[in-house]
């Protein structure tokens, strides 16, 4: 059902200071920073030749990684993104199987411009899995 690895997401503290760590010191293409009000992030995405790493900072005062960052002040990985072909028919799955899928269980739209789902970090191994269709 997964195909390829999206990405992998790192909250960071400090959005400029990780994309000079990313651009200068690493040497990556570093994309220009977006807001996602929907996900309450401020998202950079990171090009690697076989995937890419997504920056998040909060965007507001009610960000889900502003929490993640209370708990985690240096940052840290936050979750993996995997492809799908079929959101839909890939909750239904997942949920047969008796993951959870977070929120309302309905897609929304994430910073790549397609429907994505978070799985509950408790039902995969204490790692939070976003599904994005491609």
């Amino acid at each position: 059902m997964i195909g390829r690895l999206n990405h992998v997401a790192i909250a960071v503290p400090d959005l400029d200071a990780a994309v000079v760590q990313y651009r200068d010191t690493l040497g990556a293409e570093v994309g220009a920073p977006q807001d996602e009000p929907d996900h309450g992030v401020t998202v950079v995405f990171i090009t690697l030749p076989n995937t890419k790493i997504e920056l998040l900072h909060p965007l507001g005062e009610s960000s889900p990684i502003a929490g993640f960052l209370e708990k985690n002040p240096a940052g840290g990985i936050h979750h993996i993104c995997y492809e799908v072909d079929d959101i839909i028919a890939a909750r239904d799955k997942l949920q047969d199987a008796g993951a959870r899928v977070l929120g309302t269980g309905e897609p929304k739209i994430g910073a790549h411009g397609k429907p994505v789902l978070f799985l509950h970090p408790k039902d995969f191994n204490g790692t939070l899995v976003e599904l994005e269709q491609v």
